[in-house]
């Protein structure tokens, strides 16, 4: 079993798959409507909209301008390699891109959508071997490896590929949640229904960007993404986002069983559930966890209000990141209810039979898909001094630390 069983570390009850549909097939918010809510979730995503920003400026600066680059090692720098920039990275004074790239790896590894099915065409691989011709002309290592390594070099550049397009849609998410905590300020966001459509609206507007990447080697352009792939921010790099890192996710180290007798971690890819809308915060901070990165650049860009209203409960400072990543997991959940209702099929006030019923599956399908994940988070939050609400382990299969 998991280090800490699922229904020990629940903080709340956990909606039925059915109240689920309920909600979002009646235009229902899956976050409960509070003001703490709101302050949490406008909150922590404008603080995650000024580590997207960092996120984002990194990983297209790695994908330029480390091209190929077999020894990157000052990849984290932005092309600022001085003294100053150097001591603070050693210090760990700095945003932590490391998460970015395990987020980058994470998609890379699980390979779903259109951007993957791209990565794997003949087009790609006419533009790798392009590219890798050109580049071992002025460069004798990669000469060497590529005859003895032949798929070493395109998987380099498939990497590359996949993290500038990530580079690219956190641009995009970036300055929706910096505007969205614009719009909060202004007064025009002023419920959690507001802002799950303020993202909704974003992500439509932006469904059809085009995302594509090229290299410039010896003065001439190469494609590596080209326009004629035709990929697209929403279906191409978002969907398979979402997918790879607020679904499936991967296993943490210490949290879960790595030995294959123990079958703690399913083999098959398609059934994993380790990731931002499944994982425990508990163990935040803790050894071996990936997103504990995030929660630290969180912390260093929380906003004044939501910093003092964490001081306030529980252990004020001393369990802050866990609180962080409570909110973060809330906002997610808005997220994805922006998704959700973006890509249904038809609106929700149709009553055309046939559309009703096209809703209710694509409905029913993310229903049956979010309900082991941590829902207890998504009921306002209980009065100060009032228990929590207990969960029996047989209503949760989910492991522990997801």
């Amino acid at each position: 079993m998991p280090v800490i069983p699922a229904h020990l570390t629940r903080n709340g009850g956990m909606p039925p798959a059915r109240e689920l549909e309920r909600r979002l097939l009646s235009g229902e918010t899956l976050l409960a409507e509070s003001d703490d809510h709101l302050l949490e979730v406008v909150g922590i995503l404008e603080s995650y909209g000024e580590v997207l920003d960092a996120y984002s400026i990194n990983l297209i600066f790695q994908a330029e301008r480390q091209f190929l680059n077999p020894f990157p090692l000052f990849k984290y720098l932005n092309g600022d390699p001085s003294p100053a920039r150097i001591w603070r990275n050693l210090n760990h004074d700095r945003i932590n891109f490391e998460y970015a790239e395990y987020c980058m790896k994470t998609m890379l590894w699980h390979g779903t959508g259109g951007l993957d099915a791209y990565l794997d065409s003949e087009a790609f691989a006419a533009s790798c071997t392009a590219i890798i011709a050109r580049k071992r002309r002025r460069d004798p290592l990669l000469a060497l490896l590529d005859p003895l390594f032949p798929a070493f070099l395109p998987e380099l550049i498939r990497t590359a590929a996949t993290t500038h397009a990530l580079g690219q849609f956190w641009r995009v998410m970036s300055d929706l949640f910096l505007d969205l905590a614009r719009a909060e300020r202004d007064g025009s966001v002023r419920s959690i229904a507001a802002v799950v459509d303020f993202i909704q609206a974003g992500l439509v507007a932006a469904a059809a960007e085009p995302i594509t990447y090229a290299v410039e080697l010896d003065g001439e352009r190469f494609w590596v993404l080209p326009p004629e792939a035709g990929l697209t921010f929403l279906m191409d790099v978002a969907v398979p986002y979402v997918e790879a890192v607020f679904l499936r996710g991967t296993p943490f180290f210490g949290t879960v069983s790595f030995n294959a007798q123990a079958q703690q971690i399913s083999p098959d890819q398609s059934r994993f559930a380790y990731g931002a809308l499944f994982a425990d915060p508990l163990p935040t901070m803790g050894a071996g966890i990936p997103p504990s990165l995030l929660m630290q650049d969180m912390y260093r860009h929380l906003p004044a209000a939501l910093h003092a209203w964490y001081l306030q409960r529980s252990r004020g400072e001393g369990d802050i990141r866990v609180k962080i990543c409570c909110s973060f997991q809330k906002s997610m959940f808005c997220v994805t209810n922006a998704a959700i209702n973006g890509m249904m099929p038809h609106p929700l006030a149709s009553t055309d039979p046939a559309h009703q019923a096209a809703n209710h599956a694509h409905v029913q399908a993310w229903a049956d898909r979010l309900v082991s994940s941590r829902t207890d988070c998504l009921a306002a939050a209980p009065m100060p001094g009032m228990p929590a609400m207990t969960v029996p382990a047989a209503e949760s299969s989910s492991p522990a630390l997801a």
